[in-house]
């Protein structure tokens, strides 16, 4: 199905490196969901299993279209996107006060999970074909406009910690399209000046709670700041070597919330100890370089934009995962992509891959 002369130029190692990963947390969802009472596991693994063969199947769909077939269809990708964001905002399934997901009856699909990729794909667009000095501000423009609609609804499900995965993507397409690092300086301070006005109109109650629970946790052990502190504990427990496969008491005892998605980081801690922690966390950051080659070597802008979009957002929400879990960073609902449970978040993630494939793959393609 893939041309013979593209085979060859198939980047395995990047792609086997991804599937080590999916296959890691796959064993440790097993761990977080495991019952030593009964010993029995919960559902999120036969969950999770479906949604990597999907993943899988629809990278390689992402990976089998060229990519600039993708990029001619943007703007029917973009509204779509919109399309499932505000149909999720009104009609989605309603869990603990928040409307993020529909119910496809095997498992709950999450849009706000595919936005990461849909911005890349539309600012890839945007800003490519054009050289760097003719960029005038209505260009920048456009670009903030892209994101802002998404963000805001996505952040009025509630999610405000997936759409600010949303800004790493636009930032990073930006600066290497040529957007000036001094003027994004000033738009830091802005954004520190309006901090008081953020504070008092743009956060929900809940979430001025948790960052107060992140600056000193012990201030409600037992309620906002209980999470923080049980994942302190359970990655500082692991020491070296960790406490072994299984062993772990943090999770397996439940007293880390949610182990299994949001703080899996832990769990791994916790079992395979600082060493273990290095392992995975090389990975990690052999993916992200491998991406970035695949950027440097693209053969048009769109390719290279296209990648570095898909490859910040995912470095963000790694580098993000793992600092919340160490209790360097306030909680939010982010999970570590292919490793946290997630159906939705596993598909988006090896789409992306895919993506970052294809244009590694057709770089000597006319």
């Amino acid at each position: 199905m893939i041309d013979s002369r593209l085979r060859p130029h198939i980047d395995w190692v990047l792609l086997s490196t991804v599937v080590v990963l999916a296959l890691i947390g796959l064993v440790m969802i097993y761990s977080a969901t495991y019952d030593p009472t009964t010993e029995t596991i919960g559902p999120q693994l036969s969950r999770q299993l479906l949604a990597l063969a999907i993943g899988l199947a629809a990278g390689f769909v992402c990976l089998l279209v060229d990519y600039r077939v993708v990029t001619d269809n943007v703007g029917l990708i973009y509204v779509g996107l919109l399309a499932l964001l505000v149909y999720t905002l009104f009609f989605g399934l309603e869990v603990s006060g928040s409307r993020r997901w529909i119910d496809l009856g095997m498992f709950n699909l999450q849009p706000s999970e595919f936005g990461k990729m849909v911005i890349a794909l539309v600012l890839a667009v945007v800003y490519s074909g054009q050289r760097t000095r003719d960029r005038r501000i209505q260009d920048w423009a456009i670009g903030v406009v892209v994101v802002a609609i998404p963000f805001l609804v996505i952040a009025r499900q509630p999610d405000l910690g997936t759409a600010v995965t949303l800004l790493p993507v636009c930032v990073a397409i930006m600066i290497f399209a040529g957007f000036r690092l001094k003027f994004l300086a000033v738009l830091a301070v802005v954004g520190v000046l309006l901090t008081p006005v953020a504070w008092t109109y743009g956060l929900e109650d809940y979430q001025r709670t948790r960052i107060a629970s992140f600056l000193d946790p012990d201030q409600d052990p037992r309620g906002a700041g209980y999470q923080q502190i049980q994942a302190r504990v359970t990655v500082g427990s692991g020491g070296l070597t960790g406490k072994g496969y299984l062993q772990g008491t943090q999770s397996q005892y439940n007293f880390l919330p949610v182990a299994h998605n949001d703080f899996i980081f832990s769990v791994l801690a916790e079992e395979q100890g600082f060493l273990g922690v290095l392992f995975v966390l090389g990975l990690y950051l052999f993916v992200i370089l491998r991406s970035l080659d695949a950027a440097r070597i693209a053969k048009d802008q769109v390719g290279m934009f296209l990648v570095v979009g898909i490859t910040a957002g995912f470095a963000f929400q790694v580098i993000y995962n793992v600092t919340m879990s160490a209790g360097l960073a306030p909680v939010k609902g982010l999970t570590l992509p292919l490793l946290s449970y997630g159906g939705s978040s596993v598909i988006a993630t090896l789409m992306g891959f895919g993506l970052i494939l294809n244009v590694r793959m057709r770089r000597f393609t006319n």
